[in-house]
């Protein structure tokens, strides 16, 4: 039978979100109903009540979420009740043509779950970024259920499910950081400290971070940063080149996405280095770069969808590392707040104070 949980909903554009009795219906074929358990509060979350992502209210709001799945729809090999999973929102589709060059983490044809999740009125719910888990309970598609060690604190392993995995992923699987390598990571929030987390992990011995905030630089020295840089005092292109013996880093991550953060990225790398743009820029956003200048680097230019994660690969690798003490998931919860609280974790995480508020369900 369909059941009736709490929610959080955003009803319009810049307005207050409210928590709300929604109905979960039963899981259909290739469906999984997953008790949420913790789930963390993301900028994502702020776009879609922004109506920048797109207009498509009211939305249920919530992704980076861990819990135990509850129960399966017909069909549903990959995960059964009981399963302690990370929720993700790249559940690849196996038959594209990105996943059948090889590529699922580009695939293009993602699955979400095929019934709608409503109000008590029946109108319909979107969920943000097909998951919707600042719930009591959601529906997903099961290849959204990522199984992993249920000895990882939920509050820590959800945030696996977005920001972290794209600031790992960024450092890690795009840029392809490695031993003895150096980088630089522009905007030093969650996902940013993340990437010199990922940086830290694979062996970078230069791990530079940018940032106008002071406090957001003692933040990314905990992850792992070698040397600081406010970029209020200081020329960031320049500084980098200093540190890196007038080469520029080997890999330079924007985690801002805005123009002028992108272009200190390009310029700041080595010859044959990457830049990375993992932070999303707003629709309106463009940037002009001399040719010459295009051609007179090696290496690449790359943006960073989800950290080019895969789920089903990287969020237990990632897990057994925070189990084994190498990967500090913990430092990115700044707070644990209950479900009535998500409004003003908003206006904190838009100042500047947490890395994540971390809902407990």
């Amino acid at each position: 039978m369909p059941q009736k949980v709490r929610g959080v909903v955003a009803h319009s554009k810049g307005q207050p979100v409210s928590v709300e009795t929604i109905v979960i219906p039963d899981p259909g074929p290739g469906e999984a109903v997953v008790k949420v358990q913790a789930c963390g509060v993301c900028h994502t979350d702020l776009h879609y009540r922004e109506g920048g992502i797109n207009d498509e209210f009211p939305f249920l709001l919530g992704h980076e979420a861990a819990g135990v799945v509850e129960s399966v729809g017909e069909g549903v090999t990959e995960v059964a009740p009981g399963d302690y999973v990370i929720l993700n929102w790249r559940a690849v589709c196996g038959q594209c043509r990105a996943c059948k060059k090889g590529k699922p983490w580009y695939c293009f044809n993602t699955h979400n779950a095929a019934q709608k999740m409503t109000l008590e009125d029946g109108t319909e719910l979107t969920p943000a970024l097909g998951i919707g888990a600042f719930a009591d309970k959601t529906l997903v598609h099961a290849g959204q259920c990522t199984k992993v060690d249920p000895a990882a604190r939920p509050q820590a392993a959800g945030l696996l499910g977005c920001g972290v995995m794209a600031g790992i992923g960024a450092a890690v699987n795009t840029g392809q950081v490695g031993r003895g390598d150096s980088i630089a990571v522009i905007g030093c929030g969650g996902v940013g400290d993340a990437a010199i987390a990922g940086a830290h992990l694979a062996g970078a011995t230069t791990i530079i971070a940018v940032d106008m905030d002071p406090k957001k630089l003692d933040w990314a020295k905990e992850f792992g940063a070698t040397h600081t840089i406010n970029a209020r005092e200081s020329d960031v292109v320049e500084a980098i080149r200093e540190l890196t013996g007038g080469h520029g880093a080997d890999v330079v991550v924007d985690a801002v996405g805005r123009p002028e953060t992108f272009r200190q990225a390009f310029d700041a790398r080595d010859l044959a280095g990457i830049a990375v743009l993992v932070g999303v820029p707003t629709p309106d956003m463009t940037i002009e770069l001399p040719l010459i200048e295009v051609f007179g680097h090696g290496g690449a230019t790359k943006s960073s969808w989800y950290g080019d994660c895969l789920p089903s690969r990287d969020f237990p690798a990632l897990i057994d590392l925070y189990l084994q003490g190498r990967l500090p998931l913990d430092k990115f919860v700044s707070e644990e707040i209950g479900i009535d609280a998500i409004e003003e974790a908003f206006h904190r995480m838009e100042r500047g104070e947490v890395l994540r508020s971390v809902v407990v369900l």
